[in-house]
């Protein structure tokens, strides 16, 4: 069997930035589901909750700019695909949006903006621990 040319073989992305990004939007999730949970929480009764809810946002935005990070590694140096880059200034610009909502307490257009968030958190997740073709993540 003949190898195609070097030039045209994508150069296989380092593990570290693979495991960057898996690490970064599995943690992203799971704080998006706390704060899901939370909020459920809260809701019901326990108000005490909503400084808990307050933290993990702060947490969650923290872990979204790392994710992002990662996402410029993945497609800078490692030469990968931009659009988990995009897709990270989407969900680092809606969580800031939320964080806004949320501390404004106008609850009607922050609970359906948590779902797209939520949403985006899983998409990008499950696609960082799937198996990708050419090198990427």
């Amino acid at each position: 069997m003949i190898s195609p040319p070097a030039s045209t073989c994508r150069a296989r992305v380092p593990a570290w930035i693979v495991w960057s990004l898996r690490a970064t939007a599995t943690l992203h999730l799971a704080t998006v589901l706390g704060q899901a949970i939370i909020a459920g929480m809260f809701v019901t009764g326990e108000v005490d909750l909503l400084a808990h809810h307050s933290l993990n946002a702060t947490v969650t935005t923290v872990l979204v700019g790392l994710q992002l990070i990662a996402a410029i590694a993945l497609w800078r140096p490692a030469r990968g695909p931009v659009w988990p880059l995009w897709v990270s200034v989407l969900q680092a610009v809606l969580l800031n949006v939320q964080t806004l909502l949320g501390m404004e307490r106008l609850v009607a257009p922050h609970i359906p903006l948590a779902m797209v968030i939520f949403g985006l958190a899983v998409w990008m997740t499950a696609w960082t621990w799937r198996g990708q073709r050419r090198g990427a993540a």
